[in-house]
């Protein structure tokens, strides 16, 4: 296995046991807060995909559709 695979299973695995952790929390928290959070890190996320093109691979259709409306780190050469 190289080893990229068990980077990204060490950070999936980590990413996982953080949110079970955070959520008795989150769900305490006001819930304006909470979706202003979830909104601002899930468009971070996406721009920085579109920006850099290096979303996941099962993702590219869907980032392919979007991507034509925002520009990429290669529009500005």
């Amino acid at each position: 296995m190289p080893q990229r695979f068990w980077i990204n299973t060490a950070i999936f695995i980590v990413g996982g046991w953080m949110c079970i952790m955070l959520l008795p929390h989150a769900a305490q928290m006001n819930k304006v807060v909470l979706a202003m959070v979830i909104l601002v890190s899930t468009t971070t996320v996406g721009f920085q995909w579109i920006w850099e093109r290096n979303e996941p691979r099962f993702l590219t259709p869907y980032v392919n559709l979007i991507a034509p409306f925002f520009p990429g780190k290669d529009a500005f050469n």
